[in-house]
């Protein structure tokens, strides 16, 4: 993904809202201009009938390549697609892309006689280790890291924001880490497991936070100690390149943006719409605070850990931790109070009544980790799971 995103110096003007992570009244820069936005997604080969996984993603990228050209791509895994968007300004415009992008893929893998689900784990999956797409990274990747590979099933929604600079990107990532477990949470779409129920709303996040460089990533003093940091992780083995750095927020090694990882691979496009419209509000409020000098957040990086864990475990059916307080909060209480936060930048960018919609509708609806699980209960068949998913997958609307 590219952007043009830049973020140029801003003039606050008044505004009663707090900066989120922070009690302080602060002032939304009004000036901002529109932040860039785009996304990743990953997305899991079925098979229609058996409902199992299919390692066919040579094909599928080829297939869907017609119309999608270098927005589609392969993952680690040969059971597993990447689409990609191109930057865009106004979140509808996203928001149709998104949907024109899943329908390709769709398209593409049902001429192959397969389906596409999106979900952050496979529902079932064959024992052993997962067939590695043909790949000299990947290679290297199973010999330095060893089982942790058998583990990379795992798909994910990712949000690039443009941003100017590293010492931008880093900025926003300290002002935004008291955040990532209510991402989690909203996106938590991985309940299952190689056909177990894991009791977690969102599997994804626990597996991922055994990789050497993963989870909430640390305060940032400046740019030179990013570098100092990555340097040491390379020089140690930790990571194979910059790639490797899977923080749930980092600076894209490859494009201008700042790259926001903690979501499960979401199951509608609805989905992803939402969670690009809460990222870009909450980058674009970050800003603001940097620009009005706020203090930066600072809470303590094991009650950070836990946080997430809290929200893996339970998404938006239970309670949160809020970071700066230490307590459990209601999860959609608490999303609703980031939402308030967020309302002056989300107004900026014309994106209110689409995000209050999506966000109202998951609420009242439940977190897609039930919903997996009350299409089990129905009848005690994950083959339906997978039905479920392969429908919301290209569905429209949620």
């Amino acid at each position: 993904m590219t952007s043009t995103g830049h973020t140029p110096a801003v003039t606050p003007t008044p505004d009663a809202e707090s900066d989120p992570g922070h009690g302080r009244s602060r002032a939304f820069a009004s000036g901002l201009p529109p932040l860039t936005l785009g996304a990743e997604e990953e997305f899991l080969l079925v098979d229609p009938v058996s409902r199992e996984l299919r390692a066919e993603a040579e094909t599928v990228v080829a297939e869907a390549a017609k119309e999608l050209g270098d927005r589609v791509g392969p993952e680690i895994t040969r059971y597993q697609v990447e689409t990609r968007t191109v930057p865009h300004s106004s979140l509808a415009g996203f928001a149709d892309q998104i949907r024109a992008t899943r329908r390709c893929l769709g398209g593409a893998a049902a001429r192959r006689g397969l389906r596409i689900i999106s979900s952050g784990t496979p529902v079932t999956a064959p024992p052993g280790p997962p067939p590695l797409t043909d790949d000299a990274r990947y290679s290297r990747s199973a010999a330095q890291f060893r089982a942790l590979d058998d583990e990379q099933i795992a798909c994910a929604c990712h949000i690039h924001i443009g941003v100017p600079d590293l010492a931008t990107a880093l900025e926003i990532s300290n002002r935004l880490r008291p955040w990532i477990s209510v991402l989690i949470a909203l996106s938590a779409n991985s309940p299952y497991w190689a056909g177990r129920d894991t009791g977690y709303a969102s599997w994804r996040t626990t597996t991922w936070g055994r990789w050497p460089v993963a989870g909430p990533p640390p305060y940032f003093e400046s740019p030179s100690h990013f570098e100092d940091l990555v340097a040491g992780f390379l020089a140690t083995g930790a990571i194979l390149d910059r790639g490797g750095l899977y923080w749930d927020i980092r600076p894209s090694h490859h494009v201008p943006t700042l790259e926001f990882r903690a979501a499960d691979a979401t199951a509608t496009a609805d989905d992803t719409v939402l969670l690009a419209g809460l990222v870009r509000a909450m980058t674009a409020t970050a800003l603001s605070a940097a620009d009005a000098k706020e203090p930066v957040p600072r809470p303590a990086p094991d009650l950070l850990r836990a946080a997430c864990w809290r929200a893996a475990r339970d998404g938006i059916a239970g309670d949160l931790i809020d970071p700066a307080t230490g307590r459990l909060v209601p999860a959609t209480r608490h999303v609703d109070g980031l939402l308030a936060r967020l309302r002056p930048a989300l107004d900026h960018h014309g994106d209110t009544e689409l995000v209050d919609r999506l966000w109202s509708r998951l609420r009242d609806h439940g977190s897609r980790a039930d919903a997996q699980r009350a299409v089990h209960r129905r009848r005690g068949r994950l083959a339906d799971v997978v039905d479920h998913l392969i429908a919301g997958a290209t569905a429209q609307t949620a």
